[in-house]
């Protein structure tokens, strides 16, 4: 048996997907959780219940794919702002602490939501 996890968030309508030998198990936004219409949190209520639904823990898990390349946004994040400065200030100033803090750190994070994994986290094209 094959278990990965998909996970999708920071941006709109966090998520995540759970397949089992190429079939999908479970598939759940994080809004149905918190009530927040698209919610961007990460996802780990929605997390949570795809493993819960699959009846495994995450140690069980064989792979875990995050949806996009953080570290490639943000470098087409900070390009778009230096095409556009100084007009685009504001939203940069807005925008760098959460991506410092958070939205760069998503291996981390999710090791962090998953305890016990010890597998792969992938991060395909989005």
């Amino acid at each position: 048996m094959t278990f990965i996890l998909g996970i999708s968030a920071f941006y709109h309508d966090s998520a995540s997907c759970l397949i089992k030998d190429g079939e999908i198990i479970s598939a759940v936004q994080e809004e149905r959780w918190t009530r927040k219409k698209h919610d961007p949190e990460f996802p780990k209520n929605a997390i949570q219940s795809c493993l819960k639904i699959a009846g495994i823990t995450p140690k069980e898990l064989d792979l875990v794919a995050f949806y996009d390349k953080p570290f490639i946004k943000f470098e087409r994040l900070l390009n778009t702002y230096l095409s556009f400065a100084p007009k685009g200030i504001r939203s940069f100033v807005q925008a760098m602490p959460l991506w410092l803090k958070r939205k760069l750190w998503v291996k981390e994070l999710i090791l962090k939501e998953l305890p016990g994994y010890k597998g792969k986290i992938i991060f395909p094209e989005h």
